[in-house]
């Protein structure tokens, strides 16, 4: 039999013990009144060997636990933070002390009670008067000194995760703060938080392949959504002027570090705005959010300091290749750039002009782009969905904010032409018919929207899971999303 075999026996062995003695060991509640932050705090000015005048009633997870004779001690730690619990002779009564002995292992849910004082070395302690099983483990936790070193291990486990390490979870307290502040922002600019439907029969508003699934009931496929662009412009046309959606989007494309297949994404639509207006609340929200949630505007990543104050850095497409590539697109034809593409071993999806400038973009400049920057004005090619350049035909009122080598979100002076619309969603239909899986299917109904009459709006679209690894200096998507998509594990004897 194993270690981890043996502990599980043991622990089971005690599980069937305390039921003989009519102790429930997985009780229905507990009346917690207490936490361990606030008793830290309250009584930060404690001296040492000197007691509170009050007592302490907690409950949480037994993380660490140390017999030494006369006297144990116990680390517990709640949703809030940990604090120490001592068990003494002659302080303790004694059938606790035998209760802890015999049947509390470290992993376990306890309820205590008892004063509250400072050891002689300075630990916040609750000395314990009583207690109670809240939930007897039967795992063992990892090795305290170790946790989880294993990356795959921490997030396909992660409730061990936030169980061995705090740090983690404080990461994911810093997300719902961050998502709070930008809500609380928005509505503060007036606008007005909408729900838009993940099911859809056509899915649309960005160009990626999606998840097929099937309606039992009416016998029909749906898509999940890949983006709620074309819900919240028939909200537009319906007479909302400023929306916004904090949505999942589910995309089945590449996994790594800045790709999950389901990934938070927030768009905004305003009314009577374009893409001008759009790059000031995109850097109002950033700011914003990093004064409101990290007190500053400037954050280390590594040994680099960003700085997301704004008038962040706008920059063309085309300049900025010019800057990194030595070349400069607007005078080249599409056989000048496809030959240079190929000498340089550039990857891209099509052959035509715009397509080519895009992938020559992606190789030489995005990874260079450190400082928060909009790289604006980009080939017409590149998306149906956007207004022609008031100035240049070839290219479309389109930026995307770029900062540490990658892309933050996306957004338009949107298209409101409904004829030139439906054209172009005609044109991306034929190239998802030729094998393009990425191309956008023709949607009708939006067509039909747009059909009667939407104003000048600016769209704009914010990767909340790419905010988060940057604000909370993190390596990958999968250290800010809770339950990231693992491959499955595979079973031992399985061959196939």
């Amino acid at each position: 039999m194993g270690r981890q075999e043996q502990i599980i026996s043991e622990r089971l062995k005690k599980l069937k013990e305390l039921k003989k003695l009519g102790i429930e060991p997985y009780p229905y509640s507990f009346d917690k009144k207490d936490n361990a932050d606030e008793l830290q705090k309250k009584h930060s000015k404690l001296k040492p060997e000197e007691k509170a005048k009050e007592s302490a009633k907690i409950a949480g997870r037994l993380v660490g636990l140390r017999d030494i004779g006369k006297i144990i001690f116990g680390v517990l730690q709640d949703g809030h933070g940990k604090i120490q619990i001592v068990l003494q002779d002659e302080e303790t009564p004694k059938k606790i002390i035998d209760f802890f002995k015999n049947y509390i292992d470290i992993g376990d849910f306890v309820g205590i009670e008892g004063p509250i004082f400072r050891t002689k070395r300075g630990e916040l302690s609750i000395l314990v008067y009583k207690a109670e099983m809240l939930s007897k483990s039967l795992l063992p936790l990892p090795e305290k000194w170790h946790g989880l070193q294993d990356k795959e291990e921490r997030y396909r486990k992660r409730h061990l995760d936030l169980i061995m390490s705090p740090e983690v979870k404080e990461v994911f307290e810093k997300r719902e703060k961050i998502i709070d502040s930008i809500r609380d922002f928005l509505k503060s600019k007036g606008f007005n938080e909408v729900e838009t439907p993940y099911l859809q029969t056509i899915y649309g508003g960005a160009e990626a392949r999606p998840f097929k699934t099937h309606l039992n009931a009416l016998n029909i496929d749906l898509f999940l959504a890949i983006s709620p662009e074309l819900y919240l412009k028939r909200l537009i046309v319906g007479g909302f002027e400023k929306v916004f959606t904090i949505s999942r989007n589910f995309r089945n494309e590449g996994i790594d570090k800045w790709h999950n297949p389901e990934f938070t994404m927030m768009e905004i639509y305003q009314a009577y705005a374009d893409y001008n207006n759009m790059m000031e609340l995109f850097e109002d929200i950033y700011e914003h959010v990093c004064k409101k949630v990290l007190g500053k505007t400037k954050i280390k990543i590594n040994d680099t300091e960003i700085d997301f104050k704004k008038p962040w850095k706008r920059i063309t497409m085309a300049d900025s290749i010019k800057e990194h590539a030595k070349i400069n697109v607007l005078n080249m034809s599409e056989r000048e750039l496809l030959e240079f593409a190929n000498e340089n071993r550039v990857e891209y999806k099509e052959k035509n002009w715009g397509m080519l400038v895009s992938a020559i973009f992606e190789h030489f400049c995005e990874k260079n782009i450190i400082q928060p920057t909009f790289i604006i004005d980009h080939p017409k090619e590149t998306t149906p969905l956007c207004k022609s350049h008031r100035e240049d035909l070839r290219l479309i009122e389109r930026f995307e904010p770029f900062c540490f080598g990658i892309e933050l979100g996306n957004a338009y002076s949107e298209l409101n032409d409904p004829i030139l619309q439906k054209q172009l969603l005609q044109e991306q239909q034929e190239r998802l018919s030729l094998g393009n899986q990425e191309a956008h299917p023709y949607d009708k109904d939006f067509v039909e929207a747009i059909e009667s009459g939407m104003p000048p709006t600016g769209g704009l679209g914010l990767g909340i899971d790419r905010m988060l690894i940057l604000l909370t200096a993190q390596q990958s998507i999968r250290d800010v999303i809770l339950f990231p998509f693992m491959k499955p594990e595979k079973k031992e004897g399985n061959h196939g």
